[in-house]
């Protein structure tokens, strides 16, 4: 076992450059020990790097699953774990971008940088689009790369000092961002859960609304609704409960709605549909999973001006200096796609696509249900999430995969409050998702339970 810090001098048979009486974490003394060339820097590590658990949740998922095509090369895999749309872009939609593209070839046509918060006419289609009558205007609108690229542009502006608090479970994306930027302290082995990150559990119990009466204050709040990965999605009142804690505790609710476009409830679509949210919120969104531009690229941000810090300044002022710092703008190709998918013709293309990802999931639960097993989630969200009694997670996603060569996700990869459950991905075309129901289905043959 390697001891938990040494001084540099350890190191001198393997690096050149050493910096004496320096402390390594545990994870630099590996790295050490794995050093092939013999040669180090003079550069220290990031302490927050270090602080990361090794991967990130979904590349390792994709690691497991090229180990069990290796094993398994005749075995036909399906993929239901990383959430990737399957179903092709309506044409209305690729041929706005395809002509926005051959433009560029022509001398009236080409166009080089754009503004760096977006196309104005994309910003206030945006801002009529998805929040009528709720007072935003398309300058308080970010177009972005997509919804994760602004988590951590958002992560940039509130600096290193901000205490942060998540959903348990919770999109990994929100955590290991705040481990980055130094406001996660040290990872407890235990449990999982870094030092100085509040957690908020969400359960059935709660009907995945955290307990607010018992959370602590912090000056951030993450909360993604319909959430990923429970696909639950708040209610009214509950984020009316939600708005007025932040604004009893001078908070900033960083909200993510990226799926709102399968909200089929009645559930509120945006924060901002809560009087007195554009005090205290920040809506992050994208065009990802409801247009099928995961490889495409095109988010947003919505930073009300009525917003500000403890001194009054406006923290929409700040996000635009980080925008023009750190950003060029979108793609104009993408951003002509963009305003395509909010015509009319583009948004009833979506919205199709969209429910069929929805049908998706129906059939998928009735396998799971099959089984005996509670689903949550799939009817205003692509993912279902299922819960398996007293099993560990990461069992559970390698006996799945093993049975059936059905990719899922632990639960346990999106924090502690998702051991016992594994996370399914709707997307996927239906002659797959009815393969993969077929096979499920015959879990009951193999005793799975």
């Amino acid at each position: 076992m390697l001891k938990q810090t040494v001084d540099y001098a350890f190191q001198a048979s393997s690096c050149v450059s050493l910096q004496p009486k320096s402390k390594l974490h545990p994870e630099s003394l590996k790295r050490v020990k794995e050093n092939k060339n013999g040669h180090c820097t003079k550069v220290m590590r990031s302490v927050n790097m270090e602080n990361l658990t090794s991967v990130y949740l979904f590349p390792e998922i994709s690691r497991r699953e090229y180990e069990h095509s290796q094993r398994y090369p005749n075995a036909k895999i399906i993929k239901l774990g990383i959430g990737d749309t399957s179903e092709p872009i309506p044409e209305c939609i690729a041929s706005a971008m395809a002509k926005q593209a051959l433009a560029l070839s022509t001398v009236e046509g080409y166009s080089g940088y754009g503004d760096e918060q977006g196309n104005k006419a994309l910003r206030k289609r945006i801002a009529e689009k998805f929040y009528k009558n709720m007072g935003i205007k398309g300058e308080e609108v970010f177009v972005s790369d997509g919804a994760q690229c602004d988590i951590s542009r958002l992560q940039m502006l509130l600096g290193s000092h901000v205490t942060v608090a998540v959903q348990d479970p919770s999109f990994p994306a929100y955590i290991d961002s705040s481990v980055i930027f130094g406001r996660a302290r040290n990872l407890q082995g235990q449990n999982g859960k870094y030092d100085r990150i509040v957690y908020m559990k969400c359960t059935p119990n709660n009907d995945f609304f955290p307990d607010l009466s018992n959370t602590p204050r912090t000056d951030i709040i993450f909360f993604c609704s319909p959430n990923n990965p429970t696909g639950t999605a708040a209610s009214a009142a509950q984020l009316r409960r939600l708005v007025d804690f932040a604004t009893a505790n001078g908070s900033i609710i960083v909200y993510d709605s990226s799926y709102a476009a399968y909200i089929s409830d009645g559930s509120p679509t945006s924060i901002y549909q809560i009087p007195g949210a554009k005090q205290v919120a920040i809506e992050i969104s994208s065009f990802s999973k409801f247009a099928g531009f995961t490889g495409v690229r095109l988010g947003w941000t919505v930073v009300p001006e009525e917003l500000s810090y403890s001194n009054g300044f406006p923290i929409i002022k700040d996000y635009d200096r980080i925008v023009c710092t750190c950003f060029n703008g979108a793609s104009n190709i993408v951003q002509a796609g963009g305003l395509a998918c909010l015509s009319d013709e583009g948004f009833q293309a979506v919205s199709r696509v969209v429910n069929y990802y929805k049908e998706n999931a129906n059939i998928l639960a009735e396998a799971f249900r099959g089984l005996g097993m509670v689903v949550y989630g799939g009817q205003n969200a692509p993912y279902l999430w299922v819960h398996f009694p007293g099993s560990s997670s990461w069992e559970l996603f390698a006996d799945i995969l093993e049975k059936t060569h059905i990719v899922t996700i632990p639960g346990r990869g999106f924090g502690p409050g998702g051991e016992s459950y594994i996370r399914v991905s709707s997307f996927g075309h239906r002659e797959t998702i009815l393969e993969a129901s077929e096979r499920l289905t015959s879990l009951r043959k193999l005793n799975f339970n």
